[in-house]
């Protein structure tokens, strides 16, 4: 398969793990069931330590280095993708029912939890925008001709993507035992994974990025972390 064709059809995998994220978030973790216990909960929890797993130690420069031995370049984003969206899509199809139900807001609570799944989903959409989603998807080769982003959400916290994230999954009007954890674990992994992003960029940008986290000092939640 030549690398443009490998390159697309990864994208077209990234948007649809996004695609069956989203679905089981919004119906299937939304579903009211009998709690089930602890152990779909470490089953769950072990899903989503897999799929933090290879994100983690993807992005290690030792991983890149082994992994350029056999990859061109060109393809070391389009394989990253490929692989993070098959394993998103498993988490998904293979994630065990916790059940519960935490709480069901109605009415005015209702609409302000709306409210805050939009302002993620609006922060998450003005990120992107500021990156390049093509980069982004793996269709395009990873770069560093665009600099690094310190405007619009940039500016608010280093990584506006993960408050955006954050705001969504935890804004359901109706929390789930299953919402919950899936909230819970995915969040987790991004505050664990927060320092060890940095110090990548701070090896890619040097002094403009400590310049940048004097500036900005929050990393995911305004006023907290």
């Amino acid at each position: 398969m030549g690398a443009r064709a490998f390159a697309w059809l990864g994208g077209g995998l990234f948007v649809a793990s996004l695609s069956t994220c989203a679905w089981t978030y919004g119906f299937v973790m939304g579903r009211r069931l009998p709690a089930a216990g602890l152990s779909a909960l470490a089953v769950d929890a072990a899903l989503v330590t897999i799929f933090a797993l290879h994100h983690s130690l993807f992005a290690r420069e030792r991983v890149k280095a082994w992994l350029s031995r056999s990859l061109p370049a060109s393809r070391l984003r389009s394989v990253y993708v490929w692989v993070a969206s098959v394993l998103l899509i498993l988490v998904c199809l293979l994630w065990r029912p916790i059940g519960g139900e935490v709480y069901a807001a109605s009415g005015v609570a209702a609409l302000a939890l709306a409210a805050v799944q939009l302002a993620g989903l609006g922060i998450t959409a003005r990120g992107v925008a500021r990156i390049d989603p093509l980069e982004l998807a793996g269709i395009r080769p990873a770069s560093q001709t665009e600099g690094l982003q310190v405007t619009g959400p940039y500016g608010w916290v280093r990584h506006p993507l993960y408050l955006g994230w954050l705001l969504m999954v935890f804004g359901a009007a109706h929390m789930t035992g299953d919402r919950l954890a899936f909230a819970a674990t995915t969040t987790v992994y991004l505050v664990i994974a927060i320092p060890w992003e940095e110090r990548a960029l701070r090896r890619t940008f040097g002094d403009a990025y400590a310049r940048y986290a004097r500036a900005v000092r929050w990393r995911m939640i305004p006023f907290i972390y």
